[in-house]
């Protein structure tokens, strides 16, 4: 699906069924150097289970149009307009690690928030935003490594003809290489380290709140929640995978959405 947002064409995945405003919405929201596709499992689930469903591309990503936007709290107002364009009064925002926030910082719209790979403050390390500004590809097969745990680092895993570290590193050279006008890397790492207001933001949310959080991740900790699960007081579900638990744990993964859907 395909919207006009701030004059530029804003696409979103609609979980393989036409969008239907009148139906409840769960809109995702894609982490750094990400798109709609880490959401496909779910995405579909929910369209075909009574939901309609937007998992959007952010500007400069995948195919939307626009540069990319430089901090959580303009994307989130973009995630507004994008919700406007839609018809859209309220959706449940589900976001993954950037997107996470960019969910929080628009969480004054949502029905219900669901934080996947979450962490605030989200810092990252001056070596890694060097890395990534100087050495794109050495910094994607970092942050691809960290992201995974120990088993899928197997060719061949989870199955025959699957490597979720392949596709995670494919992923991530495919959309770099398709933004010629700014380092998407560093810009979306860039995003993540300078937010500094979630408790402005959490002090908005009015829905209920659930954590979606991997047991083995590294590059957002179960641990560095204790800011924001002070202030939200969220139900944590925590599943047996590293950051990138919509690919490594999906069944679990979708368990918890359900559960946090209702």
């Amino acid at each position: 699906m395909k919207l006009q947002v701030d004059g530029h064409e804003a696409y979103a995945y609609t979980g393989g069924k036409p969008f239907n405003p009148a139906l409840p919405c769960v809109v995702f929201i894609h982490g750094a150097l990400n798109d709609h596709s880490v959401w496909t499992l779910l995405a579909r689930w929910c369209a075909h289970h009574g939901y309609s469903v937007l998992a959007v591309d952010l500007p400069g990503h995948g195919r939307s149009a626009g540069r990319p936007l430089t901090s959580v709290e303009d994307i989130g107002a973009w995630l507004h307009r994008l919700m406007d364009a839609a018809g859209l009064a309220e959706a449940a925002l589900v976001g993954h690690s950037m997107g996470s926030l960019i969910a929080l910082e628009a969480a004054s719209r949502a029905r219900t928030l669901v934080m996947v790979g979450t962490a605030y403050p989200m810092k990252v390390s001056e070596a890694l935003l060097t890395t990534a500004r100087d050495n794109p590809e050495a910094a994607m097969a970092m942050v691809n490594a960290f992201s995974h745990s120990v088993a899928s680092a197997k060719p061949g895993y989870p199955g025959p003809g699957a490597w979720l570290r392949g596709g995670g590193l494919a992923l991530m050279r495919r959309l770099q290489a398709r933004q010629t006008e700014v380092n998407l890397f560093e810009n979306d790492f860039q995003v993540c380290d300078r937010y500094t207001g979630g408790e402005a933001a959490a002090a908005r949310v009015r829905g209920p709140v659930h954590f979606i959080l991997g047991a083995q991740d590294q590059m957002t900790a179960p641990k560095q929640n204790a800011v924001l699960g002070a202030l939200l007081k969220p139900r944590i579900h925590t599943v047996p995978a590293g950051h990138a638990l919509m690919a490594e744990a999906p069944d679990a993964v979708l368990a918890a959405l359900r559960a946090a859907l209702g």
